[in-house]
C-alpha cells in the first residue's frame, strides 16, 4: 500500500484523481441515510420495546401474516 501511494504521490495526474476519488467517497459516507449515532440506535430500540408486539404461535401463522400485508 505504501509502495502504491508513494507512486500516486510521484505522479501528479494520479494525485489528483487519487484526493478526487476520496473526495467521492467521504461524500458518500456523509450521505448515507442509513447511518446513524449508537444514541439514535438504542432510542430506536427502546422505542420498539415500549410498542407492543406481533405473536405467532407457529411458522405458518406468521406466513399468513406476512401474506396478508
Amino acid at each position: 500500500m505504501l509502495r502504491n501511494m508513494s507512486i500516486i504521490a510521484e505522479d501528479e495526474s494520479l494525485l489528483k484523481r487519487a484526493a478526487k476519488y476520496l473526495r467521492k467517497l467521504v461524500a458518500e459516507k456523509l450521505a448515507d441515510p442509513t447511518e446513524m449515532t449508537r444514541e439514535e440506535f438504542f432510542a430506536r430500540v427502546e422505542k420498539a420495546r415500549r410498542q407492543p408486539g406481533k405473536e405467532f404461535a407457529n411458522v405458518e401463522e406468521l406466513d399468513r401474516y406476512i401474506r396478508s400485508l
